[in-house]
């Protein structure tokens, strides 16, 4: 069994019954997940030996957020249970014209105050294949990103595949450093590069010409090649970098693929016509479980990056953070049966 380690903030999130404004509402919903919780339980999901590593307060909405990983089978033995508090964000859902909204409540959390030391990262990484984090956690705090880098550096004196999710938020950069202060030293030290168009261009400075995000309908896979040739030459170690291709219709209505380029060669999705979608938020969470999944299990790029694009597609019918899916279903919607018939 492949041994993954995921490390990040899992958070309380809180959102308005069905398609309410904040303003609408006298009550919200709650869910827990988080960019790095929601990759180690798609890979829970999938059978692999997943683990999550973070900083949790010891009190009962620390306790809350535990339960739901074990809930999902993933390991958290790994988890301090310190700090002020569980980080929270708000999320009002979009539909159709209408864009969705997240507000965040992370100061002083248990991730936003952890440091380099604070982890045995030899103890944590011994017998791991994989290591993945995201761009969100040394957006928090400078002690994050320290402890961000401690474990890559771990990582890599340990020949553990690294890997990681750009993942530019621009509300959370708030500590004084910009992202290309933080993010070249921790993503020099990946083997495996996840990014779309705004996270190559807000972190590194490259875009892809003639590509605008806003553009109603597909989008052209080849355009990317550019910016990951790029990303390829300001990375050598990185043997894989991809893009997820997201065509942004409408709130409700989106196109989704994706693709890989491993330094000779560019490998090309399907592309999915999402166009009731339920809820897209760890979209790309899911993507990149589905990735690391695909890349441990499949000898074929293509495969693998088959396999997160349809596992990232079956999330956006998923209400929640996390893609509650299996393998099966996965590979059922690869093989091209996307008629959602009952199962009897």
């Amino acid at each position: 069994m492949k041994k993954v380690v995921t490390f990040g903030e899992i958070m309380l999130r809180l959102s308005p019954p069905g398609f309410k404004r904040f303003s609408q509402t006298y009550s919200f919903d709650v869910v827990y997940g988080g960019g790095e919780s929601n990759v180690a339980v798609s890979l829970a999901n999938y059978g692999f030996d997943s683990h999550f590593v973070s900083r949790i307060p010891d009190n009962d909405i620390g306790e809350c957020a535990v339960m739901e990983l074990r809930k999902r089978n993933v390991n958290t033995s790994h988890i301090l249970r310190q700090g002020e508090r569980l980080g929270i964000y708000f999320l009002e859902t979009g539909a159709v014209s209408r864009g969705s909204k997240v507000i965040y409540d992370r100061a002083h959390s248990g991730m936003a105050t952890i440091g380099a030391g604070m982890i045995d990262w030899e103890r944590v990484l011994e017998g791991a294949d994989w290591f993945h984090w995201t761009g969100i956690t040394p957006a928090i705090s400078q002690g994050a990103a320290d402890a961000c880098k401690e474990a890559i550096d771990t990582a890599n004196a340990m020949g553990v595949t690294v890997s990681a999710d750009l993942n530019y938020r621009k509300k959370l950069w708030k500590y004084g450093k910009a992202p290309g202060d933080i993010m070249p030293a921790l993503v020099q030290g990946c083997d495996v590069i996840l990014g779309n168009e705004e996270d190559a261009e807000k972190h590194f400075g490259l875009h892809p010409e003639g590509v605008d995000v806003t553009h109603v309908g597909s989008v052209d896979g080849k355009a990317y090649l550019s910016v990951l040739k790029q990303l390829k030459e300001m990375f050598p170690r990185a043997k894989k970098v991809i893009t997820t291709l997201r065509g942004s219709i409408s709130a409700s209505h989106n196109t989704w693929s994706g693709v890989l380029y491993d330094g000779d060669t560019l490998y090309e999705a399907p592309t999915y016509q999402m166009t009731h979608i339920v809820d897209r938020v760890g979209g790309g969470d899911s993507f990149m479980g589905g990735l690391i999944y695909g890349l441990l299990t499949y000898a074929d790029d293509q495969k693998a990056l088959n396999f997160a694009v349809a596992a990232s597609c079956l999330k956006h019918t998923i209400k929640g953070d996390s893609n509650l899916v299996t393998v099966a279903e996965v590979e059922k919607l690869m093989s091209g049966d996307a008629s959602g018939r009952v199962s009897r």
